[in-house]
């Protein structure tokens, strides 16, 4: 099984140092430019939840009446995390999901939460996807992102599902989020206060006990079927692709907004 994961970790790792050493990292450095970011990110954040919901209702029983489904084990790795993820605590010791943390890092920082609003409020009121990103005005990278994850949704394969949350968000958030924590942690302290922990907060969890979990749930998943494997690391690569387009698209914006400035 470990012979496994190395052999994805080598498949991924050409897609993965490109998101690590993305160039936005290098704009991060105005508060503008990191409201500009959360406003991208946000429908990241949000997805997220959705791809592990999907995993806690492949991997455990949540229908009436309950009965055990699957290994125990299994069962425990994903509804620790779901428990981590959607039922922390701020820094205030107020108990929120992390989507919720980040939309008050965003508000404290300044950044427009109108879009984020406008596109939860529409899928509240049972408008589709598309719908909701057109009342919401969905950025273009930020749409691509969230379609991807929801076709991978549709498919519904757990082991490629697995794979692209632990590679393809679990594993490199924490990487992703430290080059951004060690810049921004000098600046406005005052308005990132929630934002700095937001990121941080995902660097402890993600960085170290949701990982290994993560890590045992892929591998629980994929078993020892190599074309499991291979399909679950053709996802992850594709996945990756969809996070550098998405810091291309937030770059793309940064470039915009400096030239109307000029």
């Amino acid at each position: 099984m470990e012979n496994a994961l190395n052999l994805l970790r080598t498949h991924i790792e050409p897609e993965r140092e490109a998101i690590l050493n993305h160039p936005l990292y290098e704009q991060m450095q105005k508060l503008e430019a990191l409201q500009t970011f959360s406003e991208y990110h946000v429908y990241a954040v949000w997805d997220f939840m959705s791809l592990l919901k999907a995993l806690q209702r492949n991997l455990t029983c949540i229908s009436l009446p309950w009965l055990p489904v699957g290994s125990a084990d299994t069962r425990f790795l994903i509804n620790e995390i779901v428990v981590g993820e959607e039922s922390d605590v701020d820094r205030h010791g107020t108990r929120m999901s992390h989507f919720e943390m980040y939309l008050n890092a965003m508000e404290k920082m300044g950044a427009n939460t109108s879009g984020i609003h406008a596109f939860i409020a529409a899928l509240r009121a049972g408008e589709a996807l598309e719908t909701a990103f057109d009342r919401a005005k969905t950025p273009d990278a930020a749409r691509r992102f969230v379609r991807f994850t929801f076709d991978l949704l549709a498919e519904n394969k757990t082991s490629n599902l697995a794979a692209v949350f632990t590679f393809g968000r679990e594993d490199l958030i924490p990487d992703m989020f430290h080059a951004m924590v060690q810049e921004l942690s000098q600046q406005h302290p005052e308005q990132l206060a929630d934002f700095i922990y937001y990121l941080e907060r995902h660097i402890e969890v993600d960085g170290g006990h949701h990982s290994h979990l993560a890590l045992e749930m892929t591998a629980a998943c994929c078993g020892k079927e190599a074309l499991l494997w291979e399909e679950a690391s053709a996802k992850v690569v594709a996945a990756l692709a969809c996070r550098r387009a998405l810091w291309d698209g937030v770059l793309a914006a940064l470039e915009t907004e400096k030239m109307a400035l000029q």
